[in-house]
């Protein structure tokens, strides 16, 4: 497969907090390695991240990943679903609100896009007030730009506030 088919640049946000989690990102980065539309590139370090809008004692362990692609924002978003179920993710429609999960895979970014529709936005809403996206996105692609907000990642990271000295994100090794 030609390097030249691969058009887009994506953005992937990992996360789990149920299972072995290591275990489990590494499954489905290596599971949407296979598909023939995608070339994953590069996957952060694991961080180990304290949960963010829920009540629960296990933390997360989280990740980003860099990938081309052909296809589209849409095509993307069905895929993660599809992988997430793969290991075992259940979403239930009547919980309103975060739960604890076996995998979590979100599309940040995608090339400069910014869309919103009834079943995606991208940019990812409020990543740029999620620790747990930023230090990872800033590990593996620094210069990438947040197509609302006209700055890169490595700024946006710069003014989260207190994020050298968070107790609630420890980067880790896989």
């Amino acid at each position: 497969m030609s390097a030249e088919r691969f058009v887009h640049t994506a953005y992937i946000g990992l996360g789990s907090n149920l299972g072995d989690s290591r275990q489990l990102l590494g499954g489905a980065w290596k599971t949407l390695a296979i598909h023939p539309e995608v070339e994953t590139t590069t996957l952060s370090s694991p961080y180990l991240t304290k949960p963010v809008d829920m009540e629960t004692t296990n933390w997360f362990v989280n990740a980003v990943g860099k990938l081309s692609t052909t296809l589209s924002p849409h095509g993307v978003l069905q895929l993660l679903l599809e992988v997430e179920k793969e290991y075992g993710r259940i979403r239930t429609p009547e919980i309103i609100g975060h739960e604890d999960r076996t995998l979590d895979l979100d599309l940040l970014l995608y090339d400069s896009l910014a869309l919103t529709d009834s079943d995606l936005i991208i940019p990812h809403p409020e990543m740029e007030k999620r620790l747990f996206v930023l230090a990872p996105l800033a590990e593996i692609s620094p210069e990438a730009e947040h197509p609302v907000f006209q700055q890169t990642v490595a700024r946006l990271l710069e003014a989260f506030p207190g994020w050298m000295h968070s107790k609630e994100i420890i980067r880790d090794v896989w």
